[in-house]
């Protein structure tokens, strides 16, 4: 695999909790459009008028083009340099964002096991049009900076002195068609101003675990309720159906905890 990320990408993940690149997969971003589009007019109507956000998770199980994307280079060269060859597919969702989102985590907090969160943007997004923002370093869990982050936003209802959402400092990651944007689960995010039907489909990964480390992704994959249907798509789903040896590799720890159906 000839894409990995740099040193000095993998110590700013490290360090601040994301990574961005920019036009990495503009040259699919036709096709990832069109079967966006294909699954959220099964999956959640045509009708959908942006009155709510609208999630389909597991998402990119219901379309082959999408699945191919686990083997795209640049995706799984960015989850390998970060979990190493034996990294594991844990999720993926599809949305139709609406409104704000206020900030959070995307894991209970300290963070039990790692997951990183890859977000591929549809629409040209700004810092007040609902623009991804994130909080760099806000990920550190056990650190003075993060966990002051994590309790003015989690547990004190008059954080800094009553200042509103949209002014917390911190980065927007503005965004054109195409981009791809990689954030640890603990990085506290949100965004602001966003449109009625802004889109944005996710692929989220995690280290092959072992010992209590896999118990508690087993019990994470239990508590979503997803069965093997719901996740493969199985009988003749593409996920598996069109999975070579080293797809079928990164998929194996949901293949051992999924249960049957």
């Amino acid at each position: 695999m000839s894409f990995r990320l740099t040193p000095g990408q993998l110590a700013f993940m490290e360090t601040f909790g994301y990574l961005s690149f920019p036009g990495l997969l503009k040259d699919r971003l036709q096709a990832i459009e069109q079967a966006f589009e294909e699954i959220m007019a099964v999956k959640g109507g045509p009708d959908h008028q942006g009155l709510k956000r609208l999630a389909v998770a597991p998402f990119l199980n219901h379309h082959p083009y999408l699945c191919s994307l686990l083997d795209d280079e640049h995706i799984a060269g960015i989850a390998e340099s970060l979990m190493g060859p034996d990294y594991q597919y844990w999720n993926s969702d599809g949305n139709y964002y609406v409104g704000d989102t206020p900030w959070h985590s995307d894991t209970s907090w300290p963070e039990p096991i790692r997951f990183y969160k890859m977000g591929i943007y549809l629409d040209p997004l700004r810092a007040d049009t609902g623009a991804l923002r994130i909080i760099p370093g806000s990920h550190r869990f056990g650190e003075g900076f993060a966990e002051s982050v994590h309790a003015q936003l989690t547990t004190n209802k008059e954080s800094w002195g009553g200042l509103k959402g949209s002014e917390v400092p911190a980065l927007a990651l503005e965004t054109e068609p195409g981009d791809l944007v990689m954030f640890n689960h603990s990085t506290k995010h949100s965004a602001w101003g966003g449109s009625e039907k802004r889109r944005m489909f996710t692929i989220v990964f995690t280290p092959k675990h072992t010992g209590a480390d896999a118990d508690h992704f087993k019990e994470i994959v239990r508590s979503h309720r997803y069965t093997t249907r719901e996740v493969f798509g199985i009988p003749g789903g593409p996920l598996l159906a069109m999975a070579s040896p080293e797809r079928l590799r990164h998929l194996s720890q949901l293949l051992e905890h999924v249960p049957a159906a």
